[in-house]
């Protein structure tokens, strides 16, 4: 039976002293690099991110140096390693990760910045079905979804909107180290699962039209907030309004002109 409550009640603040950046949408990303850098964290990254971190001047460890293995296979196996996933899953205060952590010679990886293979981007553009395939992303889920279980000592970043709050945080909590509290980080992992389960939302939404499967035995609808209502269907109640991205005539789509 699996113990599910060694780390808690966890620390309110943690310091980052290491970040793990792998992303597909590079917007932002060297200022938020730097920004992390200078607050004396330290840049570990995969492919693409690593190149550009580089190219901007900055200090950058390839995750190959974590894992001791090479990126293979056209990329699809690069994180899916103990190195990583060790680093992402350990229980800091646990006598016995810290044992294999030490064992093993796997460091603790703080923060987890990811964003996703753009799946959704590559569908509305009407890729075909192998290029749609390559764009299901394997290793980013994975990394998330570990480093969201972990949020008692570790920090996901999903969206890019979201590098100004972490900025934040480690601006407000530093002084002379780069800290995040446990609400941001309890925030920052439901915001993290979110984003995963929308993700696979999509792919089987699509994988489902693709195979001409109309009625599959699971059907998984996400969407995302466009904008909170005034009230629900009554005045006390709080409603919001979400899309799916699909693009078909209605509401959704609508250019709101006034009111």
């Amino acid at each position: 039976m699996a113990v599910i409550s060694k780390n808690y009640p966890a620390p309110d603040r943690v310091q980052v002293k290491r970040a793990l950046l792998s992303v597909s949408d590079k917007t932002g990303l060297i200022e938020f690099a730097t920004r992390l850098s200078k607050a004396g964290v330290e840049l570990v990254s995969t492919g693409g991110t690593a190149r550009s971190i580089a190219e901007a001047g900055l200090p950058v460890r390839d995750v190959s140096e974590l894992t001791g293995f090479p990126e293979i296979m056209d990329g699809r196996v690069k994180t899916l390693h103990p190195g990583v996933h060790g680093g992402l899953l350990a229980i800091r205060d646990d006598a016995e990760h810290r044992a294999a952590m030490e064992a093993h010679d796997i460091g603790a990886i703080d923060l987890a910045v990811i964003n996703l293979y753009p799946f959704e981007q590559v569908r509305a553009s009407g890729g075909d079905y192998a290029t749609m395939v390559e764009n299901i992303d394997i290793g980013g889920p994975a990394m998330i979804r570990a480093a969201a279980k972990n949020h008692a000592f570790v920090t996901t970043v999903v969206d890019v909107e979201d590098y100004g709050a972490l900025l934040e945080e480690i601006k407000a909590n530093g002084g002379e180290e780069a800290q995040t509290t446990l609400g941001f980080r309890k925030k920052m992992a439901q915001i993290a699962y979110a984003r995963t389960g929308a993700y696979d939302a999509a792919v089987s939404t699509w994988m489902a039209g693709a195979i001409g499967e109309t009625t599959p035995r699971r059907r998984v609808f996400a969407g995302e907030l466009k904008q909170t209502m005034r009230y629900g269907e009554n005045p006390h109640q709080k409603a919001a309004f979400y899309v799916d991205g699909t693009n078909r005539p209605g509401v959704a789509v609508a250019e709101q002109l006034q009111g």
